[in-house]
């Protein structure tokens, strides 16, 4: 297990605490219209990724790979990051949203998805808000994205987590599946919840800057990291 320190915030005000993560679970495929999710697969085809065989599916990806940095190291050059909300089931079963990147090896994941999970650390950024207080205005939350080309900062995603499956029906599939594997959202468990296009398609870079969005409550949760590629 890893231990990851946050910044909890909500209405009675913000702690600093840790929790253990004892489970990583990456939400694919969770678009709510059908046709995102097949632009989605078209994107991934492109790069010779085959779709899977139904959706929602879940990977499991080892419990260290979470982090907080913002410096990560990653074997090649052929890795980027995407944006998503992640959902922390905290040690007294509440549940804390946060924003993840599910950094990724494109390479690798041309001829396996699940192995390209592996190949890199998952930034995920050091602040959270209790679920509670964002689901009656959940689809009001944004995301947004951007990379570093030729030393501008460019938007590289941009969209409503409304594009995004409700993270209550992410869960709920992913526990008919655990009725089946043994497996279910426990506490110490960080799910992925998916992630929107990208705009002018997938393509590794280095610098990569996410944010959280709540206009109903006016925040946002920020953060950026850089990976060094390491010579193969």
């Amino acid at each position: 297990m890893v231990e990851l320190t946050f910044e909890f915030q909500d209405g009675s005000g913000t702690r600093r605490g840790s929790e253990r993560i004892v489970d990583l679970v990456i939400a694919g495929w969770t678009g709510r219209d059908p046709h995102k999710v097949q632009e989605h697969i078209d994107e991934l085809a492109a790069l010779g990724i085959a779709p899977p065989a139904s959706t929602p599916c879940f990977y499991r990806a080892g419990v260290e790979m979470p982090t907080t940095a913002t410096r990560i190291d990653c074997l090649g050059d052929e890795s980027s990051g995407e944006a998503e909300y992640v959902l922390l089931v905290a040690a007294d079963g509440s549940w804390w949203v946060g924003l993840g990147s599910d950094h990724t090896d494109r390479k690798v994941e041309s001829y396996s998805i699940p192995v390209s999970k592996q190949m890199c650390p998952k930034p995920v950024a050091p602040v959270l808000w209790r679920f509670d207080e964002v689901a009656p205005h959940w689809d009001s939350l944004e995301i947004r994205s951007w990379v570093e080309e030729g030393g501008e900062r460019v938007l590289y995603q941009q969209g409503s987590v409304a594009a995004m499956l409700d993270p209550r029906e992410t869960v709920a599939a992913y526990a008919r599946l655990g009725s089946r594997s043994g497996q279910a959202l426990a506490p110490g468990s960080l799910m992925f919840g998916g992630t929107l296009p990208v705009i002018g398609g997938l393509r590794p870079r280095r610098v990569f800057a996410m944010e959280l969005h709540d206009p109903v409550l006016g925040r946002r949760i920020t953060h950026r990291y850089e990976a060094r590629w390491l010579p193969g």
